[in-house]
């Protein structure tokens, strides 16, 4: 029986309604909460520490709340309207057993990114565009309750010692709270939800993010064993791209994904899946990206895929496409492809090592073969800007060829962003190391079209 159905059994509301009911005008905001609360001490007088066991089943737990607000609310304000009980009951079910006016937004998949600026400001982002909602916690500790009902199930904490905390929702979706004195106006909680259903290549095609020629290009080098690094900015899309490329690495091959919080749904048999770990309450049992990598070169891997390099991990990253571990996979934050190398650059200075900048250049042109820029555009669209070959270095200057490039359309409305990735015309210098990978690619899928 569904949500909906039960609330109407206790309600008296038919499903239709429950399901649709928009939510009260701000005026019924007070008393529906003086409402929530009456109902919410009975339960505890009802339940007592069952209430918020985390022994007790999800399930059990919900029918029981279910029956102790069938026997209370017959006898509660019955000047409120069958639809304000259907909401309140909601409501509490939600606070109960899961994240309070959280909940809807994580139901509706429209929804891509929560942000609640402070108890009574969220914020959701709708096919890439933010927009407040007409939701809100009941104040700042209510908020504070779920941010740590949500670190607790992780095994993590958040306090004035350690206000700043990431963690991963059972769903996948990954959340990042801060509390004061650090958030200085109140909690701040952003949630980016994980999708349950991957997107393929044919969405990108669809959505003009990549185009035919794009695809087959993309498709050759993943098969073909070159490096791969996918680099934009933050909500660009970049790990969506990434897991839809490493969707071509063929079927017999050994992959190991290392990611902060596990995001990538590979459908090949053979992947293990390794997530890194921050320290525990007492600041011990950390285990980093970097050491993931170094440990991964151990596990036999035909392929190596990183979530995201961020930090010196990008050393041993390069160390390792570089001592036979062609084919791997990452992404970065940058906002060009030029861009993409210089910060490798610098994360690999970040390692403290006494290497020259000539040195670790010549490694960043060994190691990466192909960059692929994806931005987040004024209107809320993804786009890859620019897929580009690292042609190799002269002198200190390492060499990047735009082979396919995205064209803006001059003439479309302010509001929107039109245009198509296109073939630049320059035939990549990989294609005879495609070739002896068994990888033939024809140069007229290079050749420009008008």
């Amino acid at each position: 029986m569904s949500l909906a159905d039960r609330l109407g059994q206790v309600t008296g509301t038919s499903a239709a309604r429950v399901a649709g009911v928009e939510r009260p005008a701000e005026e019924h905001f007070d008393l529906r909460e003086q409402y929530k609360r009456q109902v919410h001490s009975k339960l505890v007088e009802r339940l007592g520490a069952r209430l918020y066991s985390s022994d007790i089943d999800r399930d059990a737990l919900s029918e029981t709340v279910f029956e102790v607000l069938g026997e209370i609310l017959p006898s509660q304000r019955a000047d409120l309207s069958s639809s304000d009980r259907s909401r309140i009951v909601q409501e509490i079910i939600d606070d109960t057993l899961g994240l309070g006016p959280l909940e809807p937004l994580l139901r509706d998949r429209t929804c891509t990114e929560i942000m609640v600026n402070a108890f009574d400001a969220i914020y959701v982002e709708r096919n890439g565009v933010i927009e407040p909602v007409n939701a809100r916690f009941a104040s700042e500790r209510h908020l504070r309750e779920i941010i740590d009902r949500i670190v607790s199930q992780v095994g993590r904490r958040v306090d004035e010692s350690s206000p700043m905390v990431d963690a991963r929702l059972p769903d996948g979706s990954r959340m990042n709270a801060i509390i004061r004195p650090i958030a200085v106006d109140g909690s701040s909680l952003t949630i980016r939800k994980f999708s349950k259903e991957a997107m393929s290549i044919k969405d990108l095609l669809s959505f003009g993010t990549l185009n035919p020629e794009a695809v087959a290009f993309l498709d050759a080098v993943v098969r073909g064993r070159r490096n791969v690094l996918i680099s934009g900015g933050t909500g660009s899309g970049k790990t969506t791209t990434l897991n839809i490329i490493g969707g071509f690495i063929p079927e017999s091959e050994r992959i190991i994904t290392i990611e902060d919080a596990v995001e990538l749904q590979l459908k090949q048999r053979h992947v293990i899946r390794l997530e890194a770990r921050p320290p525990n309450i007492e600041g011990v049992g950390g285990i980093t990206i970097r050491e993931l990598v170094r440990n991964a070169l151990r596990m036999r891997p035909d392929r190596i895929v990183v979530g995201e390099v961020r930090d010196a991990a990008a050393l041993d990253m390069l160390q390792a496409m570089n001592t036979g571990h062609d084919g791997s996979l990452s992404t970065v934050h940058a906002n060009s492809p030029r861009d993409a190398l210089r910060r490798v650059e610098t994360m690999v200075m970040m390692t403290g090592l006494d290497m020259p900048v000539w040195a670790i250049r010549e490694q960043i042109a060994a190691a990466i073969h192909i960059v692929v820029q994806q931005a987040r555009l004024r209107d809320g669209s993804r786009r890859i800007l620019n897929i580009s070959e690292v042609s190799g270095i002269e002198g200190e200057t390492i060499q990047i060829d735009n082979i396919f490039e995205f064209e803006f359309d001059p003439h479309a409305p302010a509001s929107q962003v039109r245009g198509e990735l296109k073939a630049t015309g320059i035939v990549p210098h990989c294609l005879e190391e495609l070739h002896e990978h068994g990888v033939d690619v024809s140069p007229t899928l290079f050749q420009r079209r008008r």
